[in-house]
């Protein structure tokens, strides 16, 4: 069980990829040799009780990944209750009114399978991957903790001593985990991003049976989630299955729109800086606030993927050629896009010296990457190049079941829809050089950024 920020997934540059490795999957590229795309048809419907149901059957194993994605994260949480969201998925593998604590985990465990849970921002998901014949056990598993829950004191108590141990080993003694706390409350001004998915000490240390038992009533409903099942299933099959399962969970009431407070406008520099003796080998992160594929025009998250990709997207593109190959004064640097979120994200370019290169200087050979796509443009042929890789991607993301269910719960618990992953192809294929352009004029200007310094404690002063 684990929180989620997008960032902290993997590494940087894989998370930041995210959708954009996935989102394709159904381009016809895509799809392995020999095999039917009829088989890769993705069916979306609905229950009765409000309860989405999207399937992606692959026939090329004899596994299943079930994955129920809630409409709700740390950027929903209550003021003053932050925490909460990642508390409470802790709190779904204990006992229910039909089955003692450990047995879900027990049952997976038996048939040689897997299963976690994780908390974002936006979204809470709990899945599993096993064979096809067990389908039926883990959709009886989630629709019973999705309502029965056993909620006591002690309960309470035990795992909110878990998940501060987390806070302590996780963030508390990570250098890098605390100036990322403080980068994002930093950023975000006035939108929940800016408050940490595990939440802040003090505020979880204060979580009780009460907080769990409203946040419980009011998000875990069958109508708040979303069920995708990818693997060696048929619709038919699993629409059968979840109407017994799912279908027998009541509808919960209707929940308003997810509308949190806006971002004001942003129009100084910020910079913070954190020094620590753990701290070999300084680094920096620049950040700005842009659009997502949700809040963003036609085209523009799109367009931000890109100049993302040709910008810091690997070792083919600009920051790495000219700052690590060419010029040999950094270790590392790059960009990436936090593109599925439900409001505005961040675009973020790093780096870090290598040798006796200079922070200072890694940062400012970023800075005029930044600019001369800014005030340039891309070449036709780096675009090309970039949306190539994208597409030549799909084929390996489609290999694997959770990435397909990822994307799709991801998009879904977003405000995207089945159809937003299917065309995702066709309009990255449609953005111009100018659009990367313009994206990069309008959005990427120092004077609206925010910088973190992550420094060794000598460092300290200069």
């Amino acid at each position: 069980m684990t929180f989620q920020a997008e960032w902290l997934r993997a590494t940087l540059l894989a998370t930041s990829l995210a959708f954009t490795l996935n989102g394709s999957a159904l381009a016809d590229s895509a799809v392995p040799p020999n095999t039917k795309p009829a088989e890769f048809k993705v069916t979306d419907f609905l229950l009765d009780n409000g309860m989405e149901v999207v399937v992606i059957p692959d026939h090329r194993a004899p596994i299943v990944t079930h994955m129920v994605w809630y409409k709700i994260g740390s950027a929903d949480e209550p003021p003053g209750k932050s925490g909460i969201a990642h508390f409470f998925e802790h709190l779904m593998f204990k006992a229910t009114t039909h089955h003692a604590a450990g047995e879900f985990d027990r049952a997976v465990s038996d048939i040689g399978g897997s299963n976690n849970a994780f908390t974002s921002y936006d979204y809470t998901a709990f899945h599993e991957t096993v064979a096809p014949s067990a389908l039926e056990q883990m959709m009886g598993f989630e629709a019973d903790r999705m309502r029965n829950l056993i909620l006591t004191d002690d309960v309470i108590k035990t795992e909110r001593d878990v998940i501060l141990e987390e806070r302590r080993s996780r963030i508390d003694n990570n250098p890098q985990a605390v100036l990322d706390e403080e980068v994002d409350a930093t950023l975000w001004q006035n939108q929940p991003y800016r408050i940490p998915v595990i939440g802040w000490m003090q505020e979880m240390e204060q979580l009780n049976r009460v907080d769990a038992t409203a946040f419980y009533d009011k998000y875990y409903r069958p109508n708040n989630a979303v069920l995708i099942v990818a693997g060696d299933v048929e619709p038919d099959m699993v629409k059968a299955l979840a109407e017994k399962t799912y279908g027998k969970v009541a509808r919960g009431p209707d929940l308003p729109p997810r509308i949190r407070p806006v971002e004001p406008e942003q129009n100084t520099k910020r910079t913070v800086t954190l020094t620590d003796a753990r701290v070999s080998v300084p680094s920096f992160s620049t950040q700005w606030v842009v659009p997502s594929y949700h809040t963003g025009k036609p085209g523009e998250a799109e367009a931000l993927d890109l100049l993302a990709e040709i910008l810091g997207g690997g070792n083919r593109s600009r920051l790495y050629q000219a700052l690590v190959v060419q010029q040999g004064i950094a270790s590392s640097a790059g960009a990436y896009f936090q593109g599925t979120m439900l409001d505005d994200t961040n675009f973020t370019v790093y780096g870090a010296p290598r040798g006796d290169a200079k922070l200072a200087d890694v940062e400012a050979a970023v800075d005029a990457e930044v600019a001369r796509i800014a005030s340039g443009g891309v070449t036709a042929d780096e675009l090309e190049k970039a949306k190539d890789r994208y597409v030549r991607s799909m084929v390996f993301a489609r290999d694997k079941q959770d990435s397909m269910a990822e994307i799709y719960g991801s998009t879904l618990a977003t405000g995207g829809n089945v159809q937003d992953v299917q065309q995702w192809p066709d309009r990255i294929r449609k953005v111009t050089a100018d659009e990367v352009k313009a994206v990069a004029a309008r959005y990427l200007v120092l004077a609206r950024s925010t910088t973190g310094y992550l420094l060794p404690q000598q460092q300290a002063g200069n």
